[in-house]
């Protein structure tokens, strides 16, 4: 058991056991302005309603990017497809790649939305952030959605049992 599970309760540790299990989408959230740049792979994210169009983005209250995000007020949700999970790591910090050089992939495009998007991504959604609940460990940012750009034949890429799956686009 590492040291970050010792301390959980047998309950805490069967929840993020059965968590394991269910898939989830891989995103790439991000955000840039006054309180910098940055981004983070997340899997806790999904729609609220369409009217108006609403995401909710989990983010860590200890994670180093979740004060820039409250702080700077607009998201972007970069969905990843099944040929993006090299970016994925890079985000999760599972690799070498420093966070300042997080961006200099030239898939990212810096300046169009006002925040980092990735060009290929299944789809980009760009918003504000209307209200903020704290939960637990986490922040609940609820992000009503002004842009939005889809990819159709990217695919989609999953996490499930801690590792990531491809998943392909189906025919029409």
């Amino acid at each position: 058991m590492s040291d970050m599970t010792a301390n959980l309760t047998p309950t805490q540790r069967e929840f993020r056991a059965a968590m394991a299990n269910l898939s989830a989408g891989v995103t790439i959230v991000t955000t840039d302005g006054r309180h910098g740049r940055a981004g983070t792979t997340v899997t806790a994210v999904c729609s609220v309603t369409d009217t108006p169009p609403m995401m909710v983005v989990c983010i860590n209250k200890s994670a180093t990017s979740h004060d820039a995000f409250v702080a700077n007020d607009t998201i972007g949700i970069n969905v990843l497809g099944h040929e993006q999970q090299s970016v994925a790591l890079v985000f999760a910090n599972a690799t070498d790649i420093p966070r300042e050089r997080r961006f200099d992939d030239p898939r990212w495009d810096l300046h169009t939305f006002g925040v980092p998007v990735l060009s290929g991504a299944a789809a980009s959604l760009v918003g504000r952030i209307s209200s903020v609940s704290l939960q637990g460990s986490h922040s609940v940012l609820f992000v009503e959605i002004d842009e939005v750009a889809t990819s159709a034949d990217s695919g989609g890429l999953v996490y499930y049992q801690r590792a990531f799956h491809g998943v392909g686009p189906v025919p029409a």
